[in-house]
């Protein structure tokens, strides 16, 4: 079997390649009930490693399995880095594979893969039927390719089989992310989903010492946050003295829809249904939705105001010239990736603030812009990431079922990803952890071990309040009273967008770029041009979004959706 799947492999492989990739749906999900993640639950028979090592825990009391062990191969990033420890042969390997064999007598084997050029070295392996029967890749064209050749296992029997097995895995990534790509019509699952445990995205930081200078509350609605912008433009001198010709009170960059996402949000309808966010929704900027078009109206009248940074479109991704602008102080708020001011140590922002012009000189996170709800809505990431699957190679399909389940049980999760006290964490009296270089055979080669914790993506330390502190220690020269807040104020309000599995869109085949280039362009001339011009260059501009290949999708979204969902 496994020689006649290679040859067919290997022999439709490049035919395949070339072909148009399998395109589906923006990934999105409903509103959590909770701003949190939930935390999972406690297995009836956790793996506990022993105080001293936890690669020896106890063996448990039962007599041994007579059974031969099962085995089974599993993937691992190979990241190369310098320093690090074989990815397949270390401590935590030794613990993984300690682990199954003591809870579920299976043997496991690592798999390097070089993690930069993943995807092309597990095409290989798939074509030649070596591929390790538990594979993770961040590129689901690539397993659905070889699905359509029968090279991929369907999920789905095991996944209702052996449910009341799976229950750590369950309560970890839940339906959404398990069911993710469940085909509408076959049923079948090719792979099931990582879920990405921080997915906070943006906010909105303003500067705290210029806010205490001019006597200023935070602002809580965009009438407060335009009365401080145009209080900062009114006492550029105060704020800085002679360079205050330099003051900028609001800046954004050529990517207008992601960096005013969430002011551009807080004029959408709170009525938008799940329906419209789907239908609209092949662009991830929201150009597409309903009130954006004010939104962008109002950053028009920021601009001419002169409220707004004048050269925000003339520079490309990459650029350093707002960065630039930020560390010397001339800024006075932003709309950014929510831990942008925070992040680079000695050369980001935050230090380059505090060596500068001193301690007191800090961006904090505010929450200004509320819809006609009154709810400060926040588009968040995806709770989606790797992809875990089975070839059609693997002769084991339950033991590896089980396998994912062990990863995903929450006290061999949290040991992998925060190791031994000590080692390579510290622990302080609030139950939080900062993270420290390991030595020797204990280093992680993967951030808190990510390509070893395949069903999950961020530190998740059990508790909500305890995972954020835990990630606010780990921003090197920061008060984490800034981050603690920033972590919380990027949930407040936020939505996931629920994804809708109706196959493939034909029409939004090819169109990213192109529609992306569109959609910048619209957004910056609408911006820079009089407020008597608006409504002409705003519907010109959009019309030509829509006939450039914007309004075929939505038809066709729209036609699918009516197909499986109404």
């Amino acid at each position: 079997m496994k020689k006649t799947l290679s040859l067919l492999l290997a022999c439709v492989m490049l035919l395949t390649l070339l072909a148009a990739c399998t395109v589906t749906p923006i990934n999105t999900t409903p509103p959590p009930k909770t701003n949190e993640p939930s935390t999972p639950s406690t297995p009836s028979t956790p793996s506990t490693p022993s105080k001293n090592d936890p690669t020896k825990a106890a063996e448990p009391t039962a007599a041994p399995k007579a059974e031969k062990p099962k085995q089974i191969t599993v993937e691992i990033f190979d990241r190369g880095n310098a320093g690090g420890s074989s990815p397949e042969d270390n401590y935590y390997t030794d613990y993984i594979k300690r682990g199954m064999l003591r809870d579920h007598n299976v043997e496991v084997t690592f798999i390097p893969v070089p993690r930069w050029t993943e995807v092309d070295v597990l095409n290989n392996l798939l074509a030649a039927g070596d591929a390790p029967d538990v594979c993770v890749t961040y590129s689901y064209p690539t397993i659905q390719t070889y699905a359509n050749m029968g090279g991929v296992v369907d999920m789905a029997p095991y996944l209702e089989s052996m449910k009341p097995q799976l229950s750590n895995m369950w309560d970890l990534l839940g339906d959404m992310n398990i069911y993710n790509n469940r085909d509408p019509v076959t049923g079948t699952v090719w792979a099931i989903e990582a879920i990405r445990y921080v997915n906070t995205r943006i906010n909105t930081f303003v500067r705290e010492d210029w806010m205490k200078k001019l006597n200023i509350q935070e602002p809580t609605s965009i009438q407060e946050f335009e009365t401080m912008l145009k209080a900062f433009k009114d006492n550029a001198s105060t704020l800085l003295g002679n360079d205050a010709g330099k003051l900028i009170p609001f800046s954004t960059s050529f990517d207008v829809g992601w960096r005013t996402n969430n002011l551009l949000m807080s004029f959408v309808p709170s009525s938008t249904s799940e329906k419209d966010y789907y239908v609209y929704g092949f662009d991830d900027r929201q150009l597409q939705l309903p009130g954006i078009k004010e939104g962008v109206r109002k950053l028009n009248e920021w601009y001419n105001a002169g409220l707004m940074w004048k050269d925000f479109a003339l520079y490309s991704e990459g650029d350093t010239t707002e960065d630039n602008m930020m560390k010397a102080g001339y800024i006075g708020s932003i709309i950014h990736n929510w831990d942008v001011p925070y992040s680079g140590a000695e050369q980001g922002i935050h230090h380059n603030l505090q060596t500068l012009i001193g301690p007191d000189a800090a961006y904090i996170a505010v929450d200004p812009f509320k819809n006609d709800a009154g709810k400060y809505t926040k588009v968040l990431y995806s709770t989606l990431d790797r992809k875990v699957f089975f070839p059609s190679t693997n002769t084991e399909p339950e033991a590896s079922m089980l396998y994912v389940d062990w990863i995903s049980t929450f006290e061999n999760r949290n040991f992998l990803q925060i190791g031994e006290e000590g080692v390579t964490h510290n622990r302080f009296e609030d139950g939080s952890i900062k993270t420290i270089a390991g030595r020797d055979d204990k280093i992680m080669n993967s951030g808190n071990n990510i390509d070893y914790t395949i069903t999950i993506n961020g530190l998740d330390m059990g508790d909500p309040v305890k995972s954020a502190k835990s990630i606010a220690n780990g921003y090197a020269g920061v008060d984490k009273r800034f981050v603690e807040k920033s972590y919380a104020t990027g949930l407040n309000d936020g939505i996931v967008f629920k994804n809708y599995n109706v196959g493939e869109i034909k029409s939004e085949e090819g169109m990213g770029q192109a529609l992306k280039e569109k959609r910048d362009n619209l957004y910056a001339q609408a911006i820079v041009c009089k407020p008597a011009e608006f409504d002409a260059i705003w519907d010109a501009g959009y019309k030509d979004y829509l006939d450039s290949g914007a309004r075929a999708i939505q038809e066709e979204r729209a036609a699918a959706y009516a197909k499986y969902y109404e």
